[in-house]
């Protein structure tokens, strides 16, 4: 039987997105190509391809490995914390790999780790605390926006420059236009790069989901 090529054996996934996430860490996301990642793993630029096809496949490697992060919720957990435990790994993993996503764009996110930790069993808890499967999978949907949403908009890598370069945009906006935005600089700064900002917004969709809560609510 003919032996692997040594070059492969290198190039293994993990090892592949371990070199490609030191890299953004490092040298930020603009660093990261084939050649980059191939010449930290001293193979081929031809090996690397292989493994990952595409600068697309790559990103998607480096996705599916951090996901393996995510937390395995056991199945007795009550809805709520089971959900809010789920969302809130994911929106650190993120905020942790700024760069990443920020390279990931718009794309779906379907690595089997993802799919494994986080949407599939969601979503079938969604389903046994008494969601329809369009509930539960709208639902689903509207956390995962607002996670992407709050990481895809802010550069938590460098908080203190996302402050000033807002406060420098809206302390240059006419006060007598925009007198809200111009005359609480403070706050909007403060508030920009505040985690408590997804945390409180997470928890009122659930909330406001709760099959549990919703019972209550309409039965005094």
């Amino acid at each position: 039987m003919p032996r692997q090529s040594p070059s492969l054996d290198a190039a293994t996934p993990e090892r592949i997105a371990e070199t490609a996430l030191r890299i953004i860490e490092d040298e930020g996301p603009q660093a990261l190509s084939f050649r980059s990642v191939a010449a930290q793993l001293d193979i081929a630029h031809a090996s690397l391809q292989r493994r990952c096809r595409d600068f697309t496949g790559l990103i998607d490697m480096c996705m599916d490995h951090l996901a393996m992060q995510l937390p395995e919720v056991a199945p007795d957990t009550p809805w709520a914390v089971a959900t809010e435990t789920r969302f809130r790994a994911m929106y650190r993993l993120l905020v942790d790999h700024a760069g990443l996503a920020s390279l990931r764009g718009a794309r779906p996110w379907l690595g089997r780790n993802l799919l494994t930790r986080l949407v599939e069993p969601q979503l079938a808890a969604n389903i046994a605390a008494g969601m329809t499967p369009a509930e539960a999978i709208s639902t689903y949907r509207q956390m995962t926006l607002l996670t992407l949403g709050c990481t895809g908009f802010v550069d938590f890598n460098d908080p203190r420059n996302t402050q000033l370069s807002t406060r420098t945009a809206l302390a240059a906006l006419d006060p007598q236009e925009y007198p809200v935005l111009t005359g609480n600089l403070d706050i909007i700064t403060t508030l920009v790069v505040d985690h408590d900002v997804y945390y409180t917004a997470l928890r009122r969709l659930i909330a406001g989901a709760d099959p549990g809560a919703a019972h209550l609510r309409n039965n005094p």
